[in-house]
């Protein structure tokens, strides 16, 4: 019994500290986002996604699988990703592509800045 409650407690612990040293998610510039985002959406990326979205980290895997997963689904590809007012100080990235058939879509994303770093905040809904 004693073994038992001991390798809980260590186990706890090395969650705990594996939790406590993961990274903070974002980049350190603007260039960077719009190339991970771009390269995270063409690449259908769900682990590179999940480290540029402005979202609770618990929950960042699982929203950016199944964003990909939806993106995938409709097979979006040939994707780009451009900011705005300017590509040095955005607030704001358009991300446009082509659809399976053919089409072509785009939707807007707003650019977040938490502690220095660069990250983008999903808040619209999916083409």
């Amino acid at each position: 019994m004693a073994l038992a409650i001991s390798i809980a407690i260590v186990w706890v612990s090395v969650i705990t500290v594996l939790i406590a040293h993961q990274p903070d998610p974002g980049v350190a510039s603007p260039g960077q986002l719009r190339e991970g985002l771009t390269a995270a959406l063409n690449e259908h990326d769900v682990e590179a996604l999940s480290e540029l979205i402005d979202y609770p980290p618990a929950s960042a895997g699982d929203f950016a699988k199944s964003y990909i997963d939806t993106l995938a689904g409709r097979g979006a590809h040939d994707v780009t990703v451009k900011f705005a007012p300017d590509d040095l100080a955005p607030t704001s990235a358009t991300v446009s592509g082509k659809l399976a058939d053919g089409r072509p879509f785009g939707y807007p994303l707003a650019i977040a800045v938490k502690d220095k770093l660069w990250l983008v905040s999903f808040t619209p809904p999916l083409p």
